[in-house]
């Protein structure tokens, strides 16, 4: 009988390793396939717009050589590459915080826009392009000074009011999560919670100056094309602090992923460790509305996208796997938005519409059947 046993688990083995094997295989080429992705999605979108420029020209110029034009190099370093910095980050956070609600609600549709971050966020940009104008101008009577202050703290107070939106949303999912303890409720509320912060946003843009209405309309459609140099800093910061929660946490989202019961048998502070990660989440949220506007779509996108690519649910595997998918796939909707060979410039939204509507409606299909992630 033990050595029948002994056998079997012989055999077993080797089935066992050779399947590890395959899964590190598979994990490796993925990486290098979307490391590749990645690169030529910069290239490209360096290299196509309205104005094509020449591969072998981009390459130069990112080498730090001359370019056979001078307008080349000023379209490539002072144009482009803030746009594809920019799309890059807006994936890795839209991707990373997407990935992060999906682990701490336990339900593939939750994401930054789902639950009403963006929403909340929205709020507070609209607070402060739209009503910090309106109390410089009471504090200071010379309209100067008044908008040369408004515009100083602009920048830095976008990202501040975005993210004090996004988070206080989120504190308050998280309050009613653990009320409810009903997901699927979790997430209708997420939509009527969304609902009325809308309508207070409307309310403020029905009473705001028109041009202060036309500038939060035009940032409410997305664009890669706000960041300069001046503002990149900010927003890898915002993004660097997000990311680097999000890797220190690859184990915590793996323990939350199983259920409170069995994180807290493996010893994790769960409520210390949804509070971090939701922090984080509204972060990364916060930042990308704040220099983008509200993107949607891809939150809940490139995590699946990644899980499919993987084959895996493990969160040292798809942390790093949703940073890269989510920079080429926001690279992506750049480029489409852009438009090659054409004057005409799409909102960003329409573009991330476009790619993650699709994914979004497979994944409803996906629940509706009781298939698995």
């Amino acid at each position: 009988m033990t050595s029948s046993a002994g056998t079997a688990s012989h055999r077993q083995q080797p089935g066992i390793e050779g399947g590890r094997s395959r899964g590190r295989t598979r994990t490796l080429v993925a990486f290098s396939l979307l490391i590749l992705l990645f690169l030529l999605a910069v290239l490209v979108s360096l290299s196509w717009s309205s104005v094509r420029l020449p591969l072998d020209e981009v390459a130069r110029v990112l080498l730090g050589l001359q370019a056979e034009r001078d307008a080349w190099t000023t379209i490539i370093l002072d144009v482009r590459l803030p746009r594809v910095i920019t799309a890059t980050l807006v994936g890795i956070a839209l991707g990373l915080a997407g990935l992060q609600m999906q682990a701490v609600f336990r339900n593939p549709l939750a994401s930054p826009y789902t639950l009403g971050v963006v929403s909340g966020a929205s709020l507070g940009a609209a607070l402060i392009i739209i009503v910090l104008p309106g109390l410089t101008v009471g504090l200071y009577r010379d309209t100067a000074t008044a908008s040369a202050i408004a515009q100083a703290v602009s920048g830095v107070g976008l990202v501040v009011g975005a993210s004090l939106g996004a988070g206080a949303v989120l504190l308050a999912m998280l309050v009613v999560a653990s009320i409810v303890r009903d997901m699927v409720i979790v997430l209708l509320l997420g939509v009527v919670l969304s609902a009325l912060i809308g309508a207070l946003v409307t309310v403020l843009v029905f009473f705001a100056d028109p041009d202060q209405t036309r500038l939060f309309v035009e940032w409410g459609f997305g664009s890669f094309h706000r960041v300069r140099w001046d503002d990149a800093t900010l927003f890898v910061f915002a993004v660097g602090i997000g990311g680097a929660v999000a890797a220190l946490s690859m184990k915590q989202l793996n323990a939350l992923l199983m259920g409170e019961n069995y994180a807290r048998s493996m010893g994790l502070n769960v409520r210390r460790a949804r509070t971090l990660t939701l922090t984080s989440a509204s972060i990364l949220a916060g930042a990308v509305v704040a220099f983008a506007g509200p993107i949607a779509f891809l939150g809940i996108a490139i995590p699946h996208i990644t899980r499919g690519i993987f084959g895996s649910a493990d969160h040292r595997i798809l942390v790093p796997g949703s940073a890269l998918t989510g920079a080429s796939v926001a690279l992506g909707c750049g480029l489409l938005a852009e438009m090659p060979h054409s004057n005409l410039t799409l909102p960003v939204n329409a573009a991330t519409a476009i790619v993650g509507g699709p994914i979004a409606f497979w994944v409803l299909l996906r629940m509706r059947r009781g298939w698995g992630l």
